[in-house]
């Protein structure tokens, strides 16, 4: 819910999006000062202790990748139940939407694009993290063209086989390996696989595999050959179609060993001695998959559909007597299970005194009233209160506790209560112009969330540093205690100078880089028409927007000396033909 408090840290700002799994929020990060992404598992699923232990444990591996085209895990935690995973905040929009609306994407785009991907990819797979669902739902590109990889631990935790489960698997199954529809275990090439279908619905705005369900497409993902992408485009280069061929392998041993060795064969692909090499020929054989089991799933899924009951098998005086035997030492078993059991049930309490009883629901009382009844039944009630503005509770009474309502603990658990300080309203001014740091300190002495945030800008001469340009909620609307305003500040929009006009050195290029973030790529070309250390060209023109994470190449002329440009030209050398 809007203005709730995970935790007692992260503010719930909105719901950004709902999921099979978990729903996702925007919300702000009270300690750190920033805005996250939080996921929260799904009810069903956070019921599920083995699915929970397996997520906080994948979530928290992911949590040590660091790069640009990866999303940032930031914590993993419970609060009252309920499991979340908080994230780097990302503003842009999936692959999938970008396809939806865009069809098939120029193949230069599609490139760059996969060269994040795989550039992202490598330093998972160096650290022999497996994402198990690349697919365009979960790869965001932002409105600067950079990609950001999710889900990292998230779909690992996944049961990806479970092709029955429709609702989670269905946009997962079009991107499933062989080896993961058969229900054997995901290697470094399960994702390469996935990575080649997303390229190839890049190239041709279109799925290789369709089917009715998610059982009979990943029958086809086992069976069918893979589309020949020179059909859909045969001007498309040999270079990638051979790159989409390698990847889509159905043996894992013909695709690339890992996301890395894909990464430098695409930064050659566009090579004009590349352009027209020979079809790739696999080593190994690809039709080598068993789909005995996801048949057997077709046809049970297909039985279930038309009402058909299964055939009862005839059954034998022998195969009777082998299941009496079976069935006597199966009760034997469950018998003693039972004794087991209900010993412990019953005398861990009484031995550890530690009886669980329910936490009662005391909104809308007095807080006097409400630290009598928790007593009642043998709670502690902490000292300190947690005050919470609320347009349904009257001030000072109980909006809710923590634990809370209903949930089981056992005697003397401390209680915390949050109560109203009733809907306090606040008059919102004009902030425009002014200092965001005095603002922000006094609308959150007045009791208001402040989140600032950056927008972009064309003319920098018109803004001070740090001058509120825009606020969203409006000049003498009312806020309650507790709301959320956020401050926009001018974000400059830099740009690349021209290196190449002689005012630049090396040195001054490379701090450049430095400062935003930049990969500096250095090509020395031998050449007597520039001075030595001359720059020649850069790969980024001038007025070309920077933006952290992405790589320029600057090309720096070198020569031995020995053919120098002489940088003045007096007579002997304009006799000799030097100038």
């Amino acid at each position: 819910m809007k203005g709730q408090k995970i935790s007692d840290r992260y503010q719930v700002i909105k719901s950004i999006g709902e999921g099979g799994m978990a729903n996702v929020y925007l919300a702000y990060d009270t300690i750190l000062d920033r805005n996250v992404a939080i996921k929260l598992l799904r009810g069903d699923l956070a019921s599920d202790e083995k699915f929970v232990h397996r997520f906080q444990r994948e979530a928290l591996s992911a949590s040590s990748l660091n790069h640009s085209n990866i999303v940032e895990v930031y914590d993993v935690g419970e609060d009252n139940g309920d499991y979340y995973i908080v994230m780097e905040y990302i503003e842009g929009k999936h692959l999938k939407d970008l396809i939806k609306k865009r069809g098939k994407l120029t193949t230069s785009e599609v490139i760059d694009i996969m060269l994040q991907i795989t550039d992202g990819m490598s330093v998972a797979h160096d650290s022999y993290i497996i994402h198990r669902d690349i697919k365009p739902q979960n790869i965001m590109i932002l409105e600067n063209g950079l990609i950001k990889i999710t889900d990292f631990g998230i779909a690992m935790a996944m049961n990806a086989t479970q092709l029955t489960q429709t609702n989670s698997v269905m946009g997962s199954v079009h991107y499933l390996p062989p080896e993961q529809a058969n229900g054997k275990g995901s290697s470094l090439q399960s994702d390469i696989y996935s990575m080649g279908i997303v390229m190839y619905e890049l190239l041709t705005g279109k799925l290789p595999f369709r089917g009715d369900n998610a059982v009979e497409i990943a029958l086809k993902h086992l069976r069918e050959p893979m589309p020949d992408i020179k059909e859909e485009l045969p001007s498309l280069p040999n270079s990638i179609a051979n790159i989409i061929w390698k990847s889509t392998a159905k043996n894992p041993k013909n695709r690339y060993v890992d996301a890395r060795e894909m990464h430098e064969d695409l930064k050659t692909c566009m090579n004009d001695e590349r352009m027209k090499e020979a079809k790739i020929v696999f080593k190994y054989p690809e039709n080598n998959f068993d789909d005995t089991k996801v048949t057997k799933m077709l046809k049970e899924n297909k039985k279930e559909s038309e009402g058909e009951k299964p055939i009862a098998k005839q059954i034998t005086k022998g195969d009777l007597k082998k299941q009496n035997k079976l069935l006597i030492v199966l009760a034997s078993i469950f018998t003693g299970l039972v004794v087991v059991i209900t010993s412990v049930i019953v005398l861990i309490p009484i031995i550890t005194n530690q009886k669980e009883i329910t936490v009662p629901d005391v909104t809308n009382l007095t807080v006097q009233e409400a630290i009598g009844k928790l007593q009642d039944v043998g709670f502690t009630v902490s000292d300190e209160q947690q005050e919470q503005a609320s347009s349904e509770v009257a001030e000072g009474h109980v909006i809710k506790t923590n634990p809370a309502a209903n949930s089981k603990r056992t005697k003397s658990t401390l209680i915390t209560l949050y109560v109203s300080v009733g809907d306090t309203k606040i008059t919102i001014e004009n902030y425009l112009k002014k200092n965001y740091l005095e603002v922000k300190g006094a609308l959150e002495a007045l009791g208001l969330q402040v989140l600032i945030e950056k927008k972009d800008v064309e003319d920098p001469e018109k803004y001070k540093d740090g001058e509120i340009i825009e606020q969203s909620i409006k000049e003498q609307e009312k806020a309650s205690v507790g709301d959320t305003i956020t401050l926009y500040i001018p974000n400059i929009i830099s740009k690349y100078p021209d290196f190449t006009d002689g005012s630049y050195s090396i040195e001054e290029i490379e701090a450049f880089c430095e400062e935003y973030g930049i990969k500096l790529v250095v090509d020395e070309v031998v050449t007597t028409e520039y001075e030595n250390g001359k720059i020649i060209s850069q790969d980024k023109p001038k007025d070309f927007t920077i933006r952290a994470g992405v790589t320029l190449t600057i090309k720096v002329a070198k020569n031995d000396g020995e053919n120098e440009i002489p940088t003045e030209c007096d007579e002997i050398a304009s006799a000799l033909g030097q100038c």
